[in-house]
């Protein structure tokens, strides 16, 4: 009998649970690192079987920790006016009140095409994953800066390069990729004051959904918005503003604490 035959269900679960509560000389593990020690070793034993060198598989029924969802990161309401408050240049400006507007992915807003706006309606076509498209609204604010940053700013780039449906354009003329998407965002958040590290396209994607649920919007008007197939991706942003329903209760209420 080899040591791998000599392993239990048992014997397993026993290493689990030694690698969540921890040990005089190794500190508890995180449910994310336990995992992935637990799959190594679910592996391990799946491999042994499939090679001939132990007839049964201890690890098949015992499933890794599932780590806890993190929580998306949304700006405030006031962070989010100060970032964009921040942007001077016509394209920039269009570009960041854009995303905030739709809750459009990065790649979506960079692969906007003029056609897929009607800012006489307030609404801009989305094309997002799985060739799906979905129509949004884009509110006063976004469609200020885009009206401007078509009318003043947009022909000129276009000028120097060969021409292009995108909506938004780099100096090049040509289409404005997600990096420069990325360092146009950065830049505004330094500028802001606001954490780099903590700022994203996705964060104003976040901040979008976060901000419409606190405003009392309906979690399936979101899900549609965000171009989410399943309402259980969309019910992450329900545990957001609940924390801030925990927050304004225990400060507001006079019997909260005890």
């Amino acid at each position: 009998m080899t040591d791998l035959e000599a392993v239990t269900p048992a014997d397993v679960t026993a290493y689990l649970a030694r690698l969540r509560d921890g040990d005089a000389e190794h500190p508890p593990l995180s449910a994310a690192s336990a995992a992935r020690a637990v799959s190594a070793v679910r592996g391990l034993h799946r491999f042994a079987v499939r090679e001939g060198l132990c007839a049964n598989d201890p690890a098949r029924e015992v499933r890794p920790p599932v780590p806890p969802r993190r929580l998306p990161k949304a700006l405030e309401v006031t962070e989010v006016e100060r970032l964009l408050s921040t942007v001077d240049d016509l394209r920039d400006k269009a570009l960041l009140e854009f995303l905030y507007a739709t809750g459009a992915r990065i790649s979506e807003a960079v692969g906007a095409a003029i056609d897929d706006l009607d800012l006489a309606q307030g609404t801009a076509v989305l094309h997002g994953k799985g060739g799906r498209s979905r129509l949004v609204p884009v509110g006063g604010f976004a469609r200020s800066a885009l009206e401007a940053y078509l009318v003043r700013a947009r022909p000129g780039l276009l000028a120097v390069g060969r021409g292009t449906p995108a909506v938004f354009v780099n100096r090049r003329g040509g289409r404005l990729s997600r990096q420069s998407a990325w360092t146009i965002l950065r830049e505004a958040a330094g500028k802001a004051g606001l954490d780099e590290g903590r700022v994203s396209p996705h964060t104003l994607r976040h901040s979008f959904a976060t901000h419409l649920l606190d405003g009392g919007a309906d979690i399936r008007v979101v899900q549609e918005l965000l171009g989410h197939v399943s309402v259980t991706t969309t019910q992450v942003y329900t545990l957001v503003t609940v924390d801030r329903l925990r927050e304004v209760y225990a400060t507001s209420h006079p019997r909260a604490l005890s």
